[in-house]
């Protein structure tokens, strides 16, 4: 029977879950994607940080052990290319895409609302970007002989709201969909692709939100389980057992990591 390695340890005794992987990260430079790169640099992977935030992205690669920034439009089939060409160039190969990057804009609105142009805006980061990192990225991992892609969904693909922002509830839906469809097709190249599903996070981009309308939080928070939003380190720390051979027999999953807000029907408030 074969063994599953959970990772190494360095000198310090430290456990290094993802020593010797290189992880491609998009949306990087800020919230989730930030935390995950510190924390996959933590756990010893070599870590490429993608974003198209210059200054923050290069913070961030500045602040990992051993990283570097490259400025991606996950929209575009050329940089998206790039991408992955200056990842290998610059570390051998890839081991871990983490499809983190994403855009929630507040002209995202009802379906009687939102212009064909905020749809359009959404689809071709939250679900074409899913498609490109993929598309490039995939062959990528099969040539290091497998690896863990990690495709961020949402909830919100799992359960509807009267608060609708319908084009990124359908990315993230189709996200999902294409996840389990990459997970099957790849599974005998040892590639898996997981799912990851969070409920609402104390990302800069939601809290700027919640912010300019203090009363949408209020709205959402009495429906939370838990009573507060998730923090960007929990979210991180389900990607990093995703990306970890930990999870060697995890293909083709949605992981929900939401406090349990989609199994809740009436909450104690």
């Amino acid at each position: 029977m074969s063994t599953i390695s959970t990772g190494t340890q360095d000198q310090s005794g430290a456990r290094t879950r993802l020593h010797g992987k290189v992880a491609v990260i998009t949306g990087a430079a800020s919230g989730i994607g930030r935390e995950a790169a510190l924390l996959f640099s933590h756990e010893g992977a070599k870590v490429v940080v993608a974003d198209t935030d210059h200054e923050a992205g290069t913070r961030t690669a500045s602040e990992c052990a051993d990283a570097i920034f490259q400025d991606t439009d996950v929209s575009d089939p050329t940089s998206v290319s790039q991408l992955f060409d200056t990842a290998c160039e610059h570390y051998g190969g890839v081991d871990i895409l983490y499809n983190n990057a994403g855009i929630m804009p507040a002209d995202d609105d009802s379906v009687l609302i939102t212009s064909p142009e905020a749809w359009d805006r959404v689809q071709a980061v939250n679900t074409k970007g899913v498609f490109l990192c993929c598309r490039y990225g995939i062959p990528r991992l099969i040539e290091r002989g497998g690896g863990s892609v990690i495709n961020v969904s949402s909830f919100v693909a799992l359960a509807g709201s009267a608060t609708s922002q319908i084009s990124y509830t359908a990315s993230k839906g189709a996200v999902l969909a294409m996840s389990r469809e990459l997970a099957v097709q790849f599974a005998r190249q040892s590639v898996r692709v997981n799912a990851l599903c969070p409920g609402p996070v104390e990302t800069p981009l939601l809290m700027r939100l919640f912010e300019e309308n203090p009363d949408a939080y209020e709205r959402r928070r009495v429906h939370l389980p838990m009573g507060r939003l998730a923090t960007p380190l929990e979210i991180a720390n389900a990607a990093l057992f995703l990306a970890s051979d930990e999870s060697s027999y995890v293909n083709g999953a949605t992981f929900v990591v939401d406090g349990g807000l989609t199994a809740a029907y009436v909450t104690p408030e």
